[in-house]
């Protein structure tokens, strides 16, 4: 079975996020190959195990490498790791590129779609973003509990070059649900929406579901507080975000139960947290956009003392 992008894919990051995308798209006939770490001699025996909402799956034998120099030079690279590790891009990207080579990065915050950029061009750059559940349970082992959608965009759009949309076509042929959108960066903000209110307080809170922060009702008006100021600063830099995604994010977020964001986790386990990404960056464009974020700024606070005590 031939997959839709008609090449090579080298996966690289092979966390929770890594390995169900990846996966999915191998299953449907897409050329991955993954670059693993510690999951590598799992994998390799195992295979890809998804545990998913939208059916259980494993993937294998699974096309496994422990260095990128061994991969080679591919066709479309997908950075899935998180941006605390994006200091090692240029070094793991080299050997996997040829004068085509196109990057997409599943990141998220802001900064990652400029790291790569500088390293091989805006004009090969895409960003995605994932809304979705996934937890990383053992080597080679992904739970996937709710959501599942992606969305693409290019970060300088090339006219007639259609990348965002073979993408998206690929990951839907593989049963993602995926959109192509034309303002990636208006994506970015969306996302942060969720991301800077329920991953900064559960670390802020010392390390807690989402279930625990919206069971106390003064919690949950920090975080509608928090998503107010995100919109505020995104309206503010054109990106027209509506304030009726306040709610939404709130009552998608109820049914997830004791969902464990994915910052809180890598708190908890001790592993670097995203800051600059998730919280740093925004703030700057925040301020920078003259938008007063006082609650964003009180949250970084909590946040840059919670990892620096560890």
């Amino acid at each position: 079975m031939a997959g839709v992008l008609n090449g090579s894919v080298a996966l690289v990051g092979a966390g929770a996020v890594g390995l169900h995308y990846g996966a999915r798209l191998a299953l449907n006939g897409e050329d991955v190959r993954f670059m693993l770490r510690s999951d590598y001699e799992v994998v390799m025996k195992e295979g890809i195990r998804l545990e998913s909402v939208d059916g259980n799956a494993t993937l294998h034998p699974a096309q496994g490498f422990s260095d990128a120099s061994e991969i080679g030079p591919v066709d479309w690279v997908i950075v899935a790791w998180k941006a605390t590790a994006n200091e090692r891009l240029a070094e793991v990207l080299k050997p996997m590129l040829h004068e085509r080579t196109q990057v997409l990065t599943l990141q998220n915050g802001l900064g990652n779609c400029e790291a790569l950029a500088e390293i091989i061009g805006p004009e090969r750059v895409l960003g995605g973003l994932c809304f979705v559940c996934l937890n990383r349970l053992s080597e080679g082992y992904v739970r996937h509990t709710a959501g599942g959608r992606v969305t693409i965009g290019e970060w300088r759009p090339e006219p007639g070059i259609p990348r965002a949309t073979r993408l998206a076509a690929a990951f839907e042929a593989a049963g993602v649900k995926c959109e192509a959108v034309e303002d990636l960066e208006r994506a970015q903000w969306r996302k942060l929406v969720w991301n800077i209110p329920f991953n900064g307080l559960a670390i802020a809170e010392g390390g807690v579901t989402t279930d625990v922060l919206l069971a106390d009702p003064e919690i949950e008006r920090e975080v509608e507080a928090l998503m107010r100021e995100v919109i505020s600063a995104a309206n503010a830099k054109g990106l027209s975000i509506d304030e009726g995604v306040v709610d939404f994010e709130i009552g998608r977020t109820r049914p997830m139960g004791p969902y464990r964001p994915s910052s809180m986790i890598d708190y908890v386990e001790g592993r670097a947290v995203e800051y600059e990404a998730i919280w740093g960056e925004p703030l700057r464009q925040a301020k920078a956009a003259g938008v007063p974020v006082p609650r964003l700024e009180h949250l970084a606070g909590r946040i840059r003392e919670k990892i620096g005590s560890r």
